[in-house]
């Protein structure tokens, strides 16, 4: 029996010392992510208005009553724009920066450090140093209003904070990539003849889509969410042309006391991000290149 024992020791010894050192990691993010979560999802089932000690359950009212509610439309529309937006021109740009860059020249370290050093700035620092931008600096050299006060332009120019912001991040995955890309492939380009616009339309395109994949399904999650930018810039205004569905899931948790209903939103946007982060993830691994 007691070799037995000794023996089962030893084969889950290492798996108890590693289930030992996750364990703590596991507590801490089911305190902070998990068990909020489930609180919130409890909650979206209730009326309560976050301050009584009083509750009923309402069943699916809450849910309901989303497809309902005309005022949530705006909010979603602003943040479909939005991610649009940033998906569309992070890209963009964090690709264009990463193809410049990735040619060595003198400097080159340092403009990839100088690009990606906003990306380490909080989104509420970001969003107060813009607004600072916009009214007080750009306003006042171009002699024009903000464009945080305007309700057709609000929306752009609040991506143009995550542009200034999330670029030098959507540069560094692509670079990675673009190092990471065998030189033999453009050798045999060349000698087959093949133009740079060739060489980077079927090698680089095709070899980029693993930062395709992160990128695209990383800034549609984060757009759909958007939060801290509106918050410290607008607040939602002005008016409500930049209020987003986060800020819409704020207000009414904390501002209006209807924590039923605003958990109700924030369940319905959770599953916005999964399906569309999810799709677009779906959509580029399955055309991803294999070296």
């Amino acid at each position: 029996m007691k070799k037995y024992l000794n023996k089962m020791w030893k084969k889950y010894k290492d798996s108890l010392w590693k289930i030992g050192f996750l364990a703590p990691a596991f507590i801490l993010f089911f305190y902070i992510v998990g068990e909020p979560f489930i609180r919130g999802f409890l909650y979206s089932f209730t009326d309560w208005n976050g301050a009584s000690k009083e509750m009923n359950m309402v069943g699916f009212d809450n849910y309901m009553k989303f497809f309902k509610d005309p005022t949530v439309l705006l909010p979603i529309k602003n943040s479909l724009y939005y991610t649009a937006i940033t998906v569309v021109v992070n890209n963009l740009i964090g690709l264009g920066l990463a193809l410049l860059l990735n040619n060595s020249f003198k400097g080159t370290k340092v403009y990839r450090t100088i690009f990606f050093i906003p990306f380490v700035i909080s989104f509420v620092l970001v969003g107060f140093l813009w607004s600072y931008m916009y009214s007080d600096v750009i306003g006042a050299i171009f002699n024009i209003p903000s464009f945080l006060g305007n309700p057709k332009t609000v929306i752009p120019a609040i991506a143009g904070m995550s542009l200034w912001r999330d670029a030098g991040y959507v540069m560094v995955i692509y670079l990675a990539a673009l190092q990471s890309i065998p030189e033999e492939f453009y050798e045999a380009a060349k000698v087959d003849g093949a133009t740079a616009l060739s060489k980077f339309k079927f090698i680089t395109l095709p070899m980029l889509t693993p930062a395709f994949t992160i990128n695209i399904a990383l800034f549609l999650g984060w757009g759909v969410k958007v939060f801290d930018y509106v918050m410290a810039a607008t607040g939602g205004g002005p008016g409500k042309s930049s209020e987003t569905l986060a800020l819409y899931v704020y207000k009414y948790t904390f501002n209006y006391n209807k924590v039923g209903y605003g958990q109700t939103v924030a369940i319905y946007m959770m599953i916005l991000v999964f399906v569309l982060a999810g799709s677009a993830a779906a959509f580029f691994r399955k055309r991803e290149v294999e070296v």
